[in-house]
């Protein structure tokens, strides 16, 4: 897709934070910035018929005008020559961006909203975009190390393909290392096995070994064909046993950007976003982009 990066902002330090980013992404992608900005009238007092933005020379008008202008002003220096442009646009943040994202290759917003509510923001806003969005969301998060590599949580499944390919596709942009990161235990999950509950392996097959060597293979075959889309790529594999969640969000402390996928071969069907996903947009070290599968 040639579409623009697009960044929602709302006048918050985590949403300057999301214009860095956000202009940097748009920079290596050699595309526009689009600068977004949901506005609410509110709704006790907006006489009928009103524009959203209400009076010309209302405060109101006045602090939304500073909040797009300082976002623009900001991508501007971050970038030399960076074409940005920007829109107000009424309605609810999850709603506006999600529209947006049907014509972007890249939405990215900040973990907190203006108010500092991040548990209210991640609720409303990055876990919809993650969970909707029509394209990939990058949600900027925690301190990361800009040496560090691009780090993708590998499931092993069809579904965490998208992820893999947009990971090593950063990785180029970059200039940096990939780390491939599959997380397995003897354990099978709920529901994927035939008793329906949670099966020690070891008890079935004997040998932790094995298991071992079988994971190495799902690692490797997940990998192998883009390794030969993306030769340039160093990609360091990495098997971890243990737990999903605290081994990727332990990984995501030396890497400048983690990509997960928005569901695993071991998620709820009733859900479009995984746990492990969401853990990772709350307690991720560095910015997390989720790729949905069916994109």
């Amino acid at each position: 897709m040639n579409g623009p990066v697009v960044v929602g902002v709302d006048g918050s330090p985590s949403a300057l934070a999301a214009v860095d980013a956000a202009a940097q992404e748009a920079s290596l992608r050699g595309v526009g910035l689009r600068v977004v900005h949901a506005f609410l009238w509110p709704a006790m007092h907006a006489p009928p018929g009103s524009s959203p933005l209400g009076p010309a020379t209302g405060a109101l008008h006045e602090t939304v005008e500073r909040i797009v202008a300082d976002a623009v002003e900001r991508a501007r220096s971050q970038a030399a020559g960076l074409h940005v442009s920007h829109a107000v646009i009424a309605g609810e943040a999850s709603t506006v961006l999600q529209a947006q994202s049907r014509t972007a290759q890249l939405i990215v917003v900040g973990h907190r909203g203006s108010e500092g509510f991040a548990e209210l923001l991640l609720g409303s806003t990055a876990v919809h975009l993650s969970a909707h969005g029509r394209c990939p969301v990058m949600v900027v998060r925690g301190r990361p190390d800009p040496a560090g590599p691009v780090l993708v949580a590998v499931d092993g499944s069809p579904r965490g393909q998208p992820a893999i390919a947009f990971a090593f596709f950063e990785a180029v942009l970059r200039g940096t290392d990939l780390v491939a990161l599959h997380v397995w235990s003897t354990w099978t999950g709920h529901g994927e096995h035939a008793l329906g509950h949670p099966v020690d392996l070891t008890e079935l097959v004997g040998d932790v070994d094995r298991l071992r060597q079988e994971e190495e293979r799902v690692l490797a075959e997940a990998l192998s064909g883009h390794r030969d889309l993306y030769p340039g790529v160093t990609v360091q594999p990495r098997l971890v046993r243990g737990r999903t969640r605290p081994a990727l969000i332990e990984a995501s402390a030396d890497a400048q950007l983690l990509v997960v996928g928005a569901r695993g071969h071991g998620g709820f069907t009733g859900r479009l976003l995984g746990s492990v996903s969401r853990a990772a947009l709350h307690h991720a070290h560095c910015p997390v982009t989720v790729v949905r599968s069916d994109l």
